[in-house]
């Protein structure tokens, strides 16, 4: 039976702020006896008190902000009177670390997956074209087109054949650590076991050229990696023809591959959220982390991103932190992003989008206290950098910026198998090779846009479902998906397009 709803709701009885869990007219009476002075949009916050200028805003029983102004009780509280500047938070690190209740192996959970011939585990089974340069990306296309428009229908253990050619590869000053990231990401593709086989495309004279990667990477020609240039295969149709042949000759061995039961432990599962509202804290997010504790549990790895949108929730995150070390590496993430954007004439404040601020979130403190709680509960295990590779199970936190698509890069190259998304206003984009689950935290966007949302987490604010039985069925789906079920961004062919390396350095 569907539960009463509130028109707000208080998320901590420390927090000075209660949330309009729909849209409040003026003068009505709200929790406490609060009267709204305004219209309050949905998903926006409300003076529960008289606050000072200058006293901390609190949500979740934390810090989002701070008073710009004085703010009377049932006035709406947003980007008009609240303003963000630094304050100290204190970094325990390790206090909150418990031991890890872990299934015992021979009651592990499986999915259909596929393992390869040298034992790495996959969820999907592709053909890629990788292009070195953008300069060479047009060939990689239409090599990957042509193969398709010939007819994959012989080969039904393929997924497909895709093409993905990076925005830059020249430009840049050579073994610079811009050209050493997009290495490593190229190569963190080339490697990700959901490709069975990749051609290489260069064009010839580009600064990250086929004879360089390949000599920074150490990746070997053969039977599933093979590449060609276009200069030297005498321009681009007879390159595109050569390039024809050798994916059909990798056609028949790729197409070996069948899916058998796998342990849930094998998973890597990459953490996403774009095009937030003030629900994704609410719903999505936190259902998420229920499905993350059960990964860990099983022995599965799912890796938190996003460095600037855990900033100021990092107190949290580092309390869990298994060791010093790996404390102190997510603490000097945030030091370096400080610098990084002081340095460049922003400020970390700047990244919640017109969308976020629109669904009700006001500053970068309130976006990362909600996007944290994708990571369930778990230990920190690991904070490594943007594009490596994951190392470790359990709990992972991978360095990098929150821009949608070059995170999901960064976490693809780190072997993630597929990517769980929340999103509150509705976001589009796809992964490939990896899978992307849509998780919406609201029941209207997911109306909105049925043909996109894989999950509405929004049954939680109706009243529906709990966080707990919502982390559920997104848990089994992410074992679905695993096991081939395709997901609604898989099903429009999305993925290809958002192949972002993250780029440091001057482009010349």
């Amino acid at each position: 039976m569907r539960k009463p709803r509130n028109r707000t709701i208080r998320l901590s009885s420390a927090d000075n702020v209660v949330m309009a869990l729909e849209e409040v007219s003026p003068g009505v009476e709200i929790e406490g006896g609060i009267v709204s002075r305004e219209r309050i949009p949905r998903g926006h916050k409300i003076a529960g008190k008289e606050i000072a200028p200058g006293e901390p805003i609190r949500k979740y029983g934390q810090i989002i902000g701070f008073a710009s102004t004085a703010i009377r009780a049932g006035e709406h509280v947003h980007v008009h009177n609240v303003e963000v500047h630094p304050f100290d938070r204190e970094y325990a690190i390790g206090v909150d670390v418990n031991e890890t209740p872990f299934v015992p192996e021979a009651e592990r959970d499986t999915f259909q997956g596929i393992m390869r011939p040298d034992g790495r585990i996959a969820t999907r089974n592709y053909i890629g074209i990788l292009a070195t340069a953008n300069c060479a990306a047009g060939v990689a296309r239409c090599i990957a087109d042509r193969v398709k428009a010939d007819g994959l229908a012989a080969y039904s253990n393929i997924d497909g054949v895709v093409a993905l050619g990076p925005p830059m590869g020249c430009g840049m000053a050579e073994a610079s650590p811009g050209l050493l990231l997009l290495q490593k990401v190229l190569s963190g593709y080339a490697r990700h076991p959901n490709f069975s086989a990749i051609l290489l495309v260069g064009l010839g004279c580009e600064i990250n050229h086929v004879d360089c990667f390949l000599a920074n990477t150490a990746i070997e020609a053969g039977p599933s990696f093979d590449v060609i240039t276009i200069q030297q295969g005498g321009g681009t149709e007879k390159t595109i023809c050569q390039g024809i042949e050798k994916v059909r000759r990798m056609l028949p061995l790729a197409n070996e591959a069948k899916r058998e039961p796998i342990s849930v432990s094998h998973l890597i599962c990459g953490l996403e959220c774009g095009g937030s509202d003030a629900f994704s804290g609410l719903s999505a997010n936190p259902a998420l982390g229920q499905a993350v504790d059960r990964l860990v549990r099983q022995g599965a790895t799912a890796i938190l991103t996003e460095t600037t949108e855990v900033y100021g929730a990092e107190h949290l995150l580092v309390r869990r932190a298994v060791s010093k070390e790996v404390g102190l590496k997510l603490i000097e993430a945030i030091r370096w992003w400080e610098d990084y954007t002081a340095r460049n004439g922003a400020e970390i404040n700047n990244n919640p989008t017109p969308g976020n601020k629109a669904g009700g979130i006001t500053t970068i403190l309130e976006k990362s206290l909600a996007a944290a709680t994708k990571g369930g509960t778990t230990n920190l295990v690991d904070v490594f950098r943007y594009g490596d590779r994951a190392q470790k199970r359990g709990l992972l936190f991978m360095d990098g910026p929150a821009y949608d698509p070059v995170s999901t890069t960064g976490l693809v190259a780190a072997g993630a198998h597929l990517i769980c998304f929340t999103t509150g206003r509705g976001t589009v984009c796809g992964s490939t090779p990896a899978p992307t689950i849509k998780l919406v935290s609201n029941t209207e966007t997911y109306r909105r846009m049925k043909g996109d949302m894989d999950v509405n987490c929004g049954a939680v604010i109706d009243g529906e479902l709990s966080i707990e039985e919502m982390g559920r069925m997104i848990y089994q789906l992410i074992l679905d998906v695993a096991s081939g079920k395709r997901t609604k961004s898989e099903l429009y062919g999305f993925g290809e397009e958002s192949f972002q390396p993250w780029y440091i350095g001057p482009i010349m």
